[in-house]
């Protein structure tokens, strides 16, 4: 509250159980003691489970903090990058703390709070995870609240009223504020029975953004607008060479430099600090480097070392018989996927200060924990030391989890004794991005009589996309057999198959790899949703209904089935082609969450432009719709963009395109007129909104172009050339 005293007592209230990585513990030596089957059990419950809040600081006070002016501040533990994710938490603190939203500010906790997310921001889960304990951390505020203000009113707390941050009961009135005053108490009442979902004014409700204001005017909330008193700037050199590492360099002529303070040689990089980043990046041109490269890497050669059968091999998914390779009425497909770059507008970088011990770091970031370890190993000092304060994000979509610039900007400041401030360049950014891995899939499948499928296997290879990142550290690969990440939409979704599986082969590559906004689904599901596709077009039957008769009748399979019927719906779906345009159809589901996309496409001047999208998701209890529905259609251009435009390629021994111009990405013109999106509420609770949307668009517009031209493409991004 006012003071954010920590509590003397540990609360009797439910709250969250701290189960989760305990949890996640038990499972990990499961799958290792039982190795593949109990394996395979864990990966498809991971498609559908939503992990519980996993962080510290679960002291309702820690979150909660009231103002003198009676509004409430609260500490979140998720970080804002353009999700929505802080008005969606307003809402549900207002609905059970019985505030006007108006009276709520959200921002991201510092570490100085006491609060860490153990799962960071990302997975599509800020909501998802976080729904609950915040109901019941507000709902038990709340009643401490009414306990506070009962003393000092000499009433019973039974007969206080609450709304609107003010207590009534026998003609008296109270503040939340007033009531909170001088609190040194922070032992909390047992969680009360929470609100019905009838009662909720904000929960499920098309609320505008908290944060739309701060946005328009141009308010300074990004990491980019952090500053400090009298800082430095700086800026980097990295090896630009894929696999390369630093073998000399002569700082003489930059270190004479105008406005140059200080060049400093870590491990693998030199730093040039400087008055002015202007100063800095001209110093930064002349230093000579000498960089020891071992192997001079192409695009062909990233191809052959990158394919099904090279690598670690991992039985994701396995019921029945296994598909012989060139058996009797067997059919392969192959496809493939390029390197992808995060591309977000806002590059990486810190500001830091360093003094007497302690550090303090401003930046974006989606892991403030892990920068925190991060910053206090590079400094040597203990991470209480370390006080990591969040902005908002210019974009994130799994680029912001690898933070080592925090480091790099609080060591530089420890060397000058200032602040220092240090972004990348645009060109930094693309060529030390951690990039969604390039994939090879090769689809196996064999029909019966009647042209339905009676076998389907997925074969996937994938560089690191979880495994080695921020949040899963090497070991993670060998416990689990698999890249988590890779497999996200790998395995078969239809289960009324008398045979499906999928395998995964695993290669690290030689350049830096990570999550990007929706791991491996994209690729996945372009992959098998083009295959079925195709099996449905060479029996001759309606797509939708060849996917429906492969579903099964547990609960999940029948909120896919009843995402797809409602999508073709919607869509007014038909399998025809009309002169140079047609639809596409494609579904999948991730973390839980079924998603069915129509695409209708035209071709023109051998261009594919994509007219409009159809999009049915099923994401539970949609905390605001309105948002929802901007998640689906973000999703969806960025889809857009992945599959016909984005490529990042290997020339040289360097990653290519490095500025934005030949890095191809949709624009506006690219954009479909309409983006039409349709939500079921098929559970009452939320689940994943900011990642399913993009497993179906791929391929709902491949599917669409095989119609138009007769033509299977199974290269992304796809071109007509």
């Amino acid at each position: 509250m006012s003071n954010n005293t920590k509590p003397k007592n540990k609360s009797r209230r439910r709250f969250f159980l701290k189960a989760g990585l305990g949890t996640m513990g038990v499972l990990a030596l499961g799958t290792y003691v039982f190795r593949n089957p109990m394996r395979r059990k864990i990966y498809e419950l991971s498609e559908t489970l939503v992990p519980p809040y996993n962080g510290s600081g679960t002291e309702a006070n820690l979150w909660f903090e009231m103002t003198k002016e009676n509004k409430l501040i609260f500490h979140s533990p998720k970080v804002e990058m353009g999700q929505g994710t802080f008005t969606g938490f307003a809402q549900i603190v207002a609905d059970e703390l019985d505030l006007n939203i108006n009276q709520i500010i959200v921002k991201a906790a510092e570490t100085d709070t006491g609060i860490i997310d153990g799962m960071s921001t990302g997975g599509s889960l800020s909501i998802a995870s976080m729904y609950q304990p915040i109901r019941e951390m507000a709902a038990t505020m709340r009643e401490k609240i009414k306990l506070e203000a009962a003393k000092k009113l000499s009433i019973d707390a039974s007969s206080i009223k609450t709304a609107d941050g003010v207590l009534t009961a026998e003609g008296k009135i109270m503040t939340y504020a007033e009531a909170l005053a001088e609190v040194t108490d922070w032992s909390l009442p047992d969680t009360p029975e929470l609100r019905p979902f009838s009662s909720y004014k904000y929960i499920g409700k098309p609320i505008p953004r908290t944060d739309l204001k701060a946005k328009i005017v141009g308010e300074p909330i990004f990491g980019m607008d952090a500053e400090m008193p009298d800082m430095l700037h700086a800026a980097v050199i990295r090896p630009e060479h894929v696999g390369s590492s630093l073998k000399s360099a002569d700082t003489s002529v930059a270190e004479k430099m105008p406005g140059v303070v200080k060049v400093v040689q870590m491990d693998g990089w030199i730093g040039i600090i400087a008055e002015s980043f202007p100063q800095a990046l001209a110093a930064k041109n002349k230093v000579k480097v000498e960089w020891d490269i071992p192997t001079v890497w192409t695009e062909q050669s990233l191809r052959d070392y990158l394919k099904i059968g090279e690598g670690d091999k991992m039985i994701t998914q396995k019921s029945g018989a296994e598909l012989e390779e060139g058996g009797d009425g067997v059919i392969d497909l192959e496809f493939t996927s390029p390197i992808g770059a995060h591309a977000q507008i806002e590059p990486n970088g810190a500001v830091a200060h360093y003094k007497d011990g302690k550090v303090t770091v401003k930046l974006s970031t989606q892991v403030i924990g892990i920068t925190q370890k991060q910053v206090a190993e590079a400094l040597n000092i203990d991470t209480e030391n370390v006080n990591i304060i969040g902005t908002y994000l210019g974009g994130g979509f799994g680029r912001r989890l690898d933070t080592n610039h925090a480091a790099h900007a609080a060591l530089m400041s420890k060397e000058v004794g200032k602040p220092v401030k240090y972004f990348f360049t645009r060109k930094e950014e693309f060529q030390n991005d951690m990039f969604r891995p390039p994939t090879h899939h090769i689809i196996r499948g064999k029909v019966d009589n009647n042209g339905q499928l009676e076998a389907l296997e997925h074969h996937y290879a994938s560089g690191d996309v979880a495994i080695n990142a921020a949040l899963f550290p090497p070991v993670a690969g060998t416990v689990l057999g698999t890249d988590v990440g890779a497999m996200r939409g790998g395995n078969i979704m239809y289960k009324n198959l008398p045979n499906y599986r999928a395998v995964q082969w695993h290669r690290t590559l030689p350049f830096a790899t990570s999550f990007w906004r929706s791991l491996g689904l994209l690729a996945n599901t372009f992959a098998i949703e083009s295959f079925i596709d195709e099996m449905a077009l060479k029996a001759g039957k309606n797509p939708v209904e060849y996917r429906l008769a492969m579903l099964g009748d547990d609960e999940n399979q029948q909120r896919i089935r009843k995402v797809i019927e409602e999508c073709a719906s919607k869509a007014n779906y038909n399998d025809k082609v009309s002169g140079n345009k047609a639809m596409g159809f494609a579904a999948s589901i991730d973390a839980g969450s079924p998603c069915a996309q129509v695409v209708e496409v035209s071709i023109i001047d051998n261009e594919i432009k994509v007219e409009k999208v159809t999009c049915v998701m099923d994401c539970g209890l949609a905390v605001n719709p309105d948002q929802v529905r901007a998640q689906c259609e973000g999703s969806i251009i960025m889809g857009i963009s992945a599959a016909v435009h984005e490529k990042m390629t290997i020339k040289d021994g360097r990653l290519f395109p490095i500025i934005y111009g030949p890095y191809d990405m949709a624009l506006m013109r690219n954009s479909p007129k309409e983006i039409d999106v349709h939500l079921i509420q098929g559970v009452d609770v939320p689940l994943p909104v900011g990642e399913p949307p993009l497993g179906p668009i791929g391929a709902a517009i491949g599917n669409a172009i095989r119609r138009i031209t007769g033509k299977r493409l199974t290269d992304l991004p796809m071109t007509l050339a």
